[in-house]
């Protein structure tokens, strides 16, 4: 199983490829993998926010949360931060490690 600290590292180190080529403005990293409850069979919950303007289409979505899920080896649930439900959005929010 990856540890967080291998997902840090590993998506610090692709931070130019993924603005340049997904337009992301910032990463965060939440839920199990940052509370320490994560389990051989957790998946990763990545918090994306895109560049101001940049409007992406479903394929491209899918496309960054698989190109994720390859690149850490573990399925990556990736969330945008302007579509959190407020119920959950406190939570989340206070709890994200953003790289």
């Amino acid at each position: 199983m990856t540890n967080l600290e291998n997902i840090k590292t590993c998506l610090k180190k692709q931070d130019s490829y993924l603005k340049k080529q997904y337009h992301i403005q910032t990463l965060g990293i939440f839920g199990s993998y940052v509370r320490g409850e994560a389990t051989p069979d957790s998946d990763l919950d990545i918090l994306v926010e895109f560049e101001s303007g940049y409007h992406f289409g479903l394929l491209t979505f899918c496309r960054l949360e698989n190109y994720l899920s390859d690149l850490l080896g573990v399925q990556v649930d990736l969330v945008m931060k302007d579509s959190l439900k407020p119920k959950i959005c406190e939570q989340i929010l206070s709890e994200v490690i953003y790289l």
